[in-house]
């Protein structure tokens, strides 16, 4: 991915923390020749400990014939869009010599997916996925469901892995501006009312030590 230089973000706890945070991703994987790529829209869990970057788990629909371009061995991409939005020139100091922009963060994995063909494997792995979203006291348990009904359900799904063998991240947060004009932004972004402008504020005053 193109990223200028005032936005590389290469801290791969920094990366980890957003891949966690906004993990519904999007996974792309390529056509053939002459075909266009195909994406699809997953949860997706990070393992940090697994592998040097990290290792992605998830799983999509047996319906969907993706999953089936695994099998030719080629490497996918996982975007995960984090916080964004339009940042207006008249935040700035000089509205008058700037244009608007959109501010935002994003992290690009890549890797090549293996796909879990072992029936417990893939148990262990959706257990873990309901650990993460039902770790409140009295959520919802696979072992509590009715006889039958989870090994159905496994059968009807391809889960995967991918071991990350490259991150890219992107963090563009007007950091190529004087921290004036980011205050101004933060006061902008906080005014708007838009969903998802308050947590873009928060992020600034986080990354650029404001």
């Amino acid at each position: 991915m193109y990223v200028p230089k005032p936005f590389v973000e290469t801290d791969p706890a920094v990366l980890h923390r957003l891949i966690e945070t906004h993990d519904f991703a999007l996974l792309v994987v390529s056509g053939g020749p002459g075909e266009a790529p195909e994406a699809v829209h997953l949860p997706v869990v990070l393992d940090p400990a697994r592998g040097p970057r990290g290792t992605l788990e998830s799983h999509m629909a047996r319906a969907n014939p993706l999953w089936r371009r695994f099998e030719s061995g080629g490497e996918v991409l996982v975007v995960f869009q984090g916080a964004h939005g339009y940042v207006s020139p008249t935040w700035y100091q000089a509205p008058e010599a700037s244009v608007p922009t959109w501010n935002y963060e994003a992290v690009h994995a890549y890797g090549t997916p293996r796909l879990i063909e072992d029936m417990e494997a893939a148990r262990a792995q959706q257990a873990r996925l309901v650990a993460r979203y039902e770790s409140a006291p009295g959520g919802w348990r696979m072992d509590g469901t009715k006889e039958g009904l989870v090994d159905g359900l496994l059968r009807g799904i391809a889960p995967f892995e991918i071991e990350i063998a490259r991150l890219e991240g992107v963090r563009k947060l007007n950091q190529n501006k004087p921290p004036a004009d980011r205050r101004g932004v933060v006061a902008g972004l906080r005014a708007t009312g838009r969903p998802g402008d308050a947590a873009l504020a928060d992020l600034m005053e986080e990354a650029t030590d404001l």
